[in-house]
């Protein structure tokens, strides 16, 4: 037997049963439902774009020049488009493979910083497959979550090995640079604390502070090459504009909100204290653990090395998320899993020093399962709420049908959190994983068609084929061109007069509206009406629409209007 066998009997032993169990719950629930705009649709847009028009080095949305994202995830995409043709199957499985990697990441980085505490290592990829927000966030086809690989992946070249306290240097400056390459310079915020603040928690840090930190300024060196190697000849090939922006203001737009205003970059500009806000979300289930919060609360000094990492981690990143200007929830993916590992370190501290607190029932997951059965409670009485005019919104009358059957769902869940005895974390990870992948179901089955652009997309898509010129009235973000395999751009039109104009000069074009209400004309005249979360899609003639615009009556229709229902996806004709 080689030597290699008993290492891989071990990681499959040390990853089972978590990893095939969130594998399989997160293939079930990423292949529910289509790809999701927009966040979803946008990358997949990036990636065709790219692979329809050959461009490799520069990315392209609607055939411009993309700056706001690295091209590593795009690669990737192509990767697997080139093995098994295009599709939105690999990009979906791609996602799945990257969160299975975190997962076993995080569990690595568990083993490194707390040895002699196996129970952490243990129970770390427990605690992040059970973080509600991240698991739906990785069914998008999104970067935040590779970029969170190759952060681990850093994080982990820093931590001793049992035969080897210095840092894998080389490896370190080359997961920099695949970050680097997947999101740009925030990549660095995710691993640069720990490596500044590495004699607070390395031995070897503290007794070799100049190799440390040599050695260190030398792999971020390389991370930057690897960027600048990609980012310098694609600045050149994208032009004065994309440079611009793909140097400059791209990335500092997110830092100072003045710098995006007037400069169409994204900002999304929010208050400094939104994260501290929105904590008790990013951590569900686990806010609703009180164990977990007075292990947390019961930490003191002298903490262990692997503890002092976490803190130096975690806690400069959240100032700095907190203090710069752009923020998303899915920003501070990456800190999950220190949190995770962090929340891991406390209980096990909490069970050696604390073990009546460790072991109170007072303190178990009992707010989680009563809140399941209040939840249970709620989605059993929603027909009758419905029924009785109680409840009046759309989500309402689309989930009632289906509310009853996911109730026992929830309050099956309920009764597993409510349980007592060994095994506390599993059973509250288990329920999380589960209770998250019901919620994506119920979406499926319920609002998903108010998300699905495909029918917009495949009518757009045949008649681009057709020769027909498209545009869309404002701001256009890619959510049509993977699903309808366009190859041309789709014009945006701002205001009456451009429409007018592009109607007269493209008298066979269509264009694609999105008003808040539909009228008698959209449901006459139109070419195709869905919904589109809380508003509509309308395609239409672009002669037609600027008649109705300019107070004229428009030609009727040689074909009656495809309308598809909201609640089922279908679609009718209208005459």
């Amino acid at each position: 037997m080689s030597s290699s066998t008993p290492n891989r009997l071990e990681l499959l032993r040390v990853t089972w049963p978590w990893l095939p169990l969130w594998t399989l719950v997160a293939l079930l629930a990423i292949f529910a439902h289509g790809p999701m705009p927009l966040y979803s649709t946008r990358t997949l847009a990036v990636a065709w774009d790219m692979w329809s028009h050959g461009q490799w080095l520069v990315p392209h949305i609607n055939s411009q020049p993309y700056s706001e994202k690295a091209p590593l995830l795009f690669w990737l995409i192509h990767a697997g488009w080139f093995a098994f043709g295009v599709s939105d199957v690999w990009p979906r499985v791609l996602e799945v493979l990257i969160g299975g990697t975190q997962l076993v990441l995080v569990t690595r980085l568990a083993q490194r910083l707390f040895p002699q505490r196996p129970w952490i290592s243990k129970a770390a990829p427990w605690m992040l497959l059970a973080f509600g927000y991240a698991f739906l966030f990785g069914l998008q086809i999104m970067y935040d979550v590779l970029l969170a690989v190759w952060a681990l992946a850093a994080l982990l070249c820093l931590t001793p090995k049992p035969r080897r306290a210095e840092p894998r240097w080389l490896l370190f400056g080359l997961c920099l640079g695949f970050g680097l390459l997947t999101k740009g310079p925030v990549m660095l915020l995710h691993v640069l604390f720990p490596w500044l603040l590495g004699p607070l928690w390395s031995d070897w840090a503290s007794q070799h502070r100049a190799r440390w930190y040599g050695r260190g300024v030398l792999s971020l060196l390389l991370g930057g090459a690897m960027l600048l190697a990609w980012a310098v000849p694609a600045g050149f090939a994208g032009g004065e504009a994309y440079r611009q922006r793909l140097f400059f203001t791209q990335t500092a737009g997110r830092v100072v909100d003045k710098l995006a205003q007037g400069k169409n970059l994204q900002n999304h500009a929010e208050p400094f204290w939104f994260y501290l806000l929105w904590l008790p979300v990013l951590l569900f289930p686990f806010s609703g653990w009180p164990r977990m919060w007075v292990a947390l609360a019961g930490l003191r000094r002298p903490l262990e090395s692997g503890l002092r990492f976490a803190l130096c981690w975690l806690l400069p990143v959240f100032v700095v998320f907190s203090l710069i200007s752009g923020k998303q929830l899915y920003y501070p993916l990456p800190e999950l899993a220190g949190i995770a590992l962090l929340m891991a370190g406390a209980i096990a501290v909490l069970r050696e020093r604390r073990p009546t607190l460790a072991n109170h029932h007072w303190l178990g997951t009992w707010p989680l399962g009563a809140g399941s059965i209040v939840f249970a409670a709620l989605l059993f009485a929603l027909p009758l709420l419905v029924d009785h005019n109680v409840v009046h919104a759309e989500w309402a009358d689309a989930t009632a049908p289906y509310s009853r059957y996911f109730s026992v769902i929830f309050l099956l869940l309920g009764i597993l959190t409510l349980l007592r005895g060994r095994g506390e974390l599993r059973r509250l990870a288990v329920a999380g994983l589960t209770g998250v992948f019901a919620l994506n179901a119920l979406f499926t089955l319920t609002l998903w068609p108010r998300w699905d652009l495909r029918p917009a997309a495949h009518l757009l898509g045949d008649a681009a084929r057709a020769g027909h010129p498209l545009a869309h009235l404002g701001n256009y973000e890619g959510e049509f061109h993977f699903a309808g395999r366009l190859i041309r751009p789709i014009t945006e039109l701002y205001g009456d007069k451009a429409l007018q104009d592009y109607a007269r000069t493209h008298p066979d074009g269509l264009v694609v509206a999105h008003p808040g209400k539909l009228t008698p004309a959209d449901l006459r005249y139109a070419l195709l009406v869905q919904p589109f979360r809380s508003s509509w899609v309308v395609i239409w003639p672009a002669t037609s629409l600027a008649d109705l615009r300019a107070g004229h009556t428009p030609p009727e229709p040689a074909q009656p209007t495809q309308v598809y229902s909201p609640d089922d996806g279908r679609h009718q004709t209208r005459p």
